[in-house]
């Protein structure tokens, strides 16, 4: 039977004043970050870029960017990515900080992961043909490296690299004129993702557990880097991962599948799940079994295996470590939890996460680091939203047939409400002129490239 409105505690009814006030959190965000621009000018700006990111407009690059903030060209907006002077890891900073102020909780998860941006051609900085998640198959793609920060009231994306393959710093011209900086060398993915953990360290950010898939999990540099800073990990690795387990015959080397075959039972396994999903509970069967961390059983390293319950076929494999008696559900929550940072992906490209059509190093850092700032106020709002209504209940254990504030919601509303799409004739004209004349100009420069290739 469908609940009657009196159900809804009126406390928790998003109101016009509500959305008034996303906007001046908005502006609040902008203030923080405003000190890192020299001039007022690109200031101002970058809350437009802002806006436009929280629009409805149809792709977020630099033209339609424009058009949303009732700018006559792009140039503007260009410049802000390009040539503007400010520094994009300073701001990325402001939101670290923003992050903790609104959201933080000192046991929170760092998710590791890459997602891949298709382009076209090769001018693209960091491009190649290589294996794009996005696609699923081989395709010429950029790869960006990321840590997602995942706590009890919300999750957002903290932190990113830029993947550049190593056949790009064979091209020392290439380099130049993507704006790869000179001191930049070739990093793996690992090594991109420890670099940013090492940032996360310095900073003494409370931190539960880091997670992570094979990529990484395999990856015996960053995980001996995170038992030494004495990071909690749950890791997923191949089925040939080696691991050292302690038998009545003393210490074997062995792989993961190997160690299952050998030494767990089909009474072992136990039925968990790992958090809700779009269609509820995602139950997996899930076992556990002690391993030696350098030769020496500590109590403190795990082999974690999870098998799907209608397919014995599909198992995954993870390392562990973490304190001594650490119970499987705490584990498999953790593994739960790292797909926070697959919804801040989803949610990241909603915002423009992947529109953007600029080339150059420092473009791409500007452009990604102001998605994530306008990713972190939208998790900020919905956090605040869920002190509000467990506030307002008059009873905590009491249901009330409303989902929470989510963050597309909150961006439907801000761009319905605060900064809907303009309808000025004038401009919209200029616009429709503009875009002819460049269409024009790129017609005429690619016509006369191919002449001159013959």
């Amino acid at each position: 039977m469908k609940p009657s409105d009196h159900t809804i505690p009126q406390s928790t009814r998003t109101t016009l004043t509500d959305v008034v006030q996303w906007n001046q959190e908005l502006e609040h965000v902008h203030t923080r970050i405003a000190p890192r621009f020299a001039r007022p000018e690109p200031c101002l700006r970058v809350l437009a870029y802002l806006h436009g990111l929280l629009s409805e407009i149809p792709r977020k690059n630099g033209w339609q960017i424009a058009e949303h903030a009732r700018e006559a060209r792009p140039d503007g907006m260009q410049r802000l990515l390009t040539s503007t002077v400010w520094d994009a890891n300073l701001v990325r900073d402001d939101l670290r900080a923003y992050v903790l102020e609104r959201f933080g909780d000192v046991r929170a998860i760092l998710a590791i992961d890459e997602t891949s941006f298709p382009k076209r051609g090769r001018k693209s900085v960091g491009v190649k043909r290589q294996y794009c998640g996005t696609a699923k198959r081989l395709q010429n793609c950029q790869v960006g490296v990321f840590v997602s920060y995942i706590g009890a009231q919300g999750h957002t994306l903290l932190d990113r690299e830029l993947y550049i393959p190593k056949c790009w710093f064979e091209d020392p011209e290439r380099c130049r004129e993507a704006g790869i900086p000179e001191t930049t060398h070739f990093q793996t993915k690992c090594e991109l993702a420890r670099r940013m953990l090492e940032r996360v360290d310095q900073t003494q950010i409370p931190v539960a557990w880091v997670v992570a898939d094979t990529v990484y999990g395999s990856n015996q540099d960053l995980r001996t880097w995170l038992f030494l800073h004495h990071y909690n990990y749950v890791l997923a690795v191949t089925c040939d991962e080696p691991v050292e387990i302690m038998t009545p015959q003393g210490r074997q080397r062995m792989t993961v599948a190997q160690a299952q075959t050998r030494f767990l039972h089909a009474h072992d396994w136990q039925c968990l799940s790992m958090g809700e999903g779009t269609k509820g509970p995602r139950w997996f069967d899930w076992v556990v079994l002690p391993i030696l961390y350098r030769c020496e059983e500590d109590q403190e390293h795990w082999l974690l295996i999870r098998r799907h319950p209608t397919d014995s076929t599909d198992q995954r494999y993870y390392v562990v470590f973490g304190p001594e008696g650490t119970p499987l559900p705490v584990m498999v929550n953790v593994i739960g939890a790292r797909w926070g940072i697959e919804e801040d992906f989803q949610t990241g490209k909603d915002l423009g996460l992947d529109q953007y059509e600029v080339r150059t190093w420092t473009a791409w850092y500007r452009h990604i680091t102001l998605v994530m700032l306008a990713l972190a106020f939208l998790t900020g709002l919905c956090a605040q939203d869920q002190t509000t209504r467990a506030a307002g209940l008059d009873n905590p254990q009491q249901e009330i047939s409303q989902h929470p504030l989510t963050r597309p919601e909150v961006c439907h509303l801000l761009a319905q409400l605060i900064w809907p799409a303009p309808h000025n004739v004038p401009l919209l004209l200029a616009w429709s002129w503009w875009r002819r004349c460049h269409q024009s100009r790129a017609s005429y420069y690619h016509t006369r490239r191919r002449l001159k290739a013959g």
